[in-house]
Formats: structure tokens, C-alpha cells, sequence
């Protein structure tokens, strides 16, 4: 089974992270772009990247949606110029959203662990389930990954947690203006290593639970649980 082509991440860092956040920072100035078209641009990177590439991926999933809503809401707030109280919020929401879907989804048929770490286009799980059927291990297996969203929904709580904070004592200037383009852009710029890397940390964990559990009830290894593209 083929898997999906990989997004460069330097690529996506780039467009957006630096790119925006440089735009925000540098070119928000009345002697520049302004706040209002400075914004704009900032937001097209990241919006048409998304956009591009749920498009190149052929599939609806839920959490690249949800990045371009929050893109577009955090356009919203500030054309609008609404309190930057509500960007707090918005910041906030979109990983929690994502964490609450995440707990609800294990009441489906297709709980999102299976799409964000237990993913059928990277580990082949028929190997895995038949590995399982045969030590009968299956119910054991599904009590673990069970146990796995609820560790990953923490992780996104963490993030919305976080966010908030961050945004907080980031974002203090009013919406629309030339220090808050620069606020955002900062807020963009420090999101990454003081919410991303550790949100990033706590899902590795998270799949290295996974894969003991592949290799202590299915008697298979990380490497051995991928798919052979070959």
C-alpha cells in the first residue's frame, strides 16, 4: 500500500511560521505594507498552502480544515478589530476542539487515533491485527489504544492550555494597529518552540506507548509494524 506524499517540513515551517511572522513583524508600518495589507499577506501564505494541500491530498480531514478556519478567524479578528481577547480564545479553541473531538471520536466508528498516530497509510495494520488475532491479543491492543487517545487528547489540552497563556502575555496591543500585527507575528514566531515542540514531545510518547504495545502483544517492532513499500 502506497503511502500519501510527505509535506516538505521545512517547506511548511517556512510558509507558515517564518514567512508570515516576518511579514507581521517587518512590514506592518505605515512606511511599509500598514497593518490592514500587511495581515493580508501574512494570512495568504498559510491559507493557500492549506488550501493547496487538501486539495493535493484529495481528502477532507478534520484537523487541516480546522487550521484554515482558525487562519481565517484570526483574519476575522483582526479586520474586525475585535478585542484581543477573542484571539486568546480563538487560540485556545482550535486545540481544544481538536483534544474534545479526539475523546469523542473513540464513541465511533473511527476514532481519530487511527488517523493521527495509529495511521493505515504509514503502519500496516492488517499485519498488526493479524499478529494480534493470533496471540489473542486484540481486545487487550484496543484497550491500550484506548488508552493512547486519551493520552493524545492531554496533549492537546495542554497546547489550548498553553495558547491562551501565551497569547495573553504576548498580544496586549489593540487589534488592527501596527504593534499588534508585530505581537502577532512574535506570538506566531515563539507558538512553535514553546507549545509545538513540547505538544510534539508528548505525541512521541504517546506512539512510543503504541509501539510497545505493538511489540509486547503482537511480538512485533516499530520498523517491522510499517508498511513494505518495497
Amino acid at each position: 500500500m502506497a503511502t500519501a506524499k510527505k509535506n516538505n517540513q521545512l517547506v511548511e515551517l517556512l510558509i507558515n511560521i517564518v514567512i508570515p511572522s516576518l511579514i507581521l513583524m517587518k512590514l506592518s508600518s505605515a512606511q511599509h505594507l500598514g497593518p490592514l495589507h500587511a495581515l493580508l499577506l501574512a494570512l495568504v501564505f498559510p491559507l493557500v498552502y492549506g488550501v493547496v494541500d487538501l486539495i493535493r491530498q484529495r481528502k477532507l480531514n478534520f484537523i487541516p480544515i480546522l487550521g484554515l478556519v482558525s487562519i481565517m478567524l484570526t483574519g476575522g479578528i483582526g479586520l474586525l478589530q475585535l478585542s484581543t481577547e477573542w484571539l486568546a480564545v480563538k487560540e485556545a479553541a482550535i486545540p481544544g476542539l481538536i483534544g474534545i473531538a479526539i475523546v469523542v471520536s473513540t464513541r465511533t466508528r473511527y476514532p481519530l487515533i487511527r488517523s493521527v498516530l495509529y495511521n493505515p497509510s504509514i503502519i500496516d495494520v492488517d499485519k498488526v491485527h493479524q499478529q494480534l488475532a493470533q496471540r489473542g491479543n486484540v481486545a487487550a491492543f484496543d484497550a491500550r489504544l484506548q488508552t493512547a487517545t486519551y493520552l493524545l487528547s492531554t496533549t492537546f489540552f495542554f497546547s489550548s492550555v498553553t495558547h491562551y497563556f501565551l497569547t495573553k502575555w504576548l498580544v496586549t496591543s489593540p487589534t488592527g494597529s501596527e504593534a499588534f500585527n508585530e505581537q502577532l507575528g512574535r506570538l506566531t514566531l515563539l507558538s512553535y518552540p514553546m507549545i509545538a515542540l513540547p505538544s510534539l514531545l508528548m505525541m512521541m510518547a504517546v506512539l512510543y506507548y503504541i509501539s510497545r504495545g505493538m511489540r509486547e502483544l503482537a511480538g512485533l517492532g516499530f520498523s517491522d509494524a510499517l508498511h513494505d513499500d518495497k
